[in-house]
């Protein structure tokens, strides 16, 4: 189940997938994608699996977001809105894994890739790793209401706004006392105290592990917008000059002009 850029092993009740394109800080293809789809199923298909930890190789960063490049075709409203749909799928499908789920932070969680450590069940963070989703500085487009509502559910109305308005990432300590990181270690202790933490809670009943994770999922989703009534909010992004603008002057490492158009 291992592809180009990610390495799912199992290791006794343990599945560790992890995210292996450090020259581009792990960030996203949609193969990449797909791969974190595979791997959900197999989670839910083994009962000897427990708990399955997401991971990033290389030490700088777990997953630095979607790849950019893979914006540059689009050319209207709808390929945005076709984006987060195919996003919210992959997002609703992690969270929807019947066991444990634990994101395991070194460097930099962003963009989508803060979305996915937030989709997991526990975070656990090296002290240098910050958390964020800069698009207001960077790429102009939007977030789906699913992503905005895990944001506001860990944050708050207020510090979710900030955090989007400013574009700013949160370091570790404050993520930690925010509740947005469970535990914080460092580099050279990382792997073992998730792994100890992941066996501890693979040692206990499965069902009620289950049943907990489940309710939960089941009493925030009560709290989340229909499918589709997001959608003139993506759009206005994602069709917009400004979208463009972000996307190329990304390309081109150069600081976008936003025009508000």
């Amino acid at each position: 189940m291992s592809t180009a850029h990610t390495t799912y092993e199992i290791q006794e009740s343990l599945a560790v997938l992890t995210f292996n394109r450090p020259e581009a800080r792990n960030a996203m293809t949609w193969e990449m994608y797909d791969a974190l789809l595979a791997a959900c199923e197999d989670v839910d298909r083994d009962p000897a699996i427990r708990v399955l930890i997401l991971r990033g190789a290389g030490g700088k960063a777990f997953i630095a977001g979607t790849d950019i490049a893979q914006f540059e075709g689009f050319r209207s409203a709808e390929d945005g809105v076709e984006y987060e749909r195919r996003l919210d799928d992959v997002l609703d499908r992690l969270e929807r894994v019947t066991k444990p789920t634990i994101a395991q932070v070194q460097g930099v969680a962003a963009g989508g890739g803060c979305a996915i450590a937030l989709c997991c069940d526990l975070r656990v963070a090296t002290p240098e790793s910050t958390f964020g989703v800069p698009i207001a500085r960077t790429l102009g487009n939007c977030l789906s209401g699913d992503t905005c509502n895990r944001l506001i559910g860990l944050l708050g109305p207020a510090r979710f706004k900030e955090l989007m308005f400013t574009g700013r990432f949160i370091h570790a300590a404050d993520a930690h006392e925010l509740g947005l990181v469970n535990r914080i270690a460092g580099p050279d202790e990382v792997d073992r105290v998730v792994r100890e933490l992941a066996t501890g809670i693979a040692s206990h009943a499965p069902l009620t592990i289950r049943a907990i994770k489940e309710l939960t999922r089941r009493l925030i989703a009560k709290q989340r917008l229909a499918r589709g009534e997001d959608r003139d909010l993506i759009e206005l992004c994602y069709a917009s000059a400004d979208f463009r603008e972000g996307v190329a002057a990304f390309i081109q490492k150069r600081p976008p002009q936003w025009r508000g158009q």
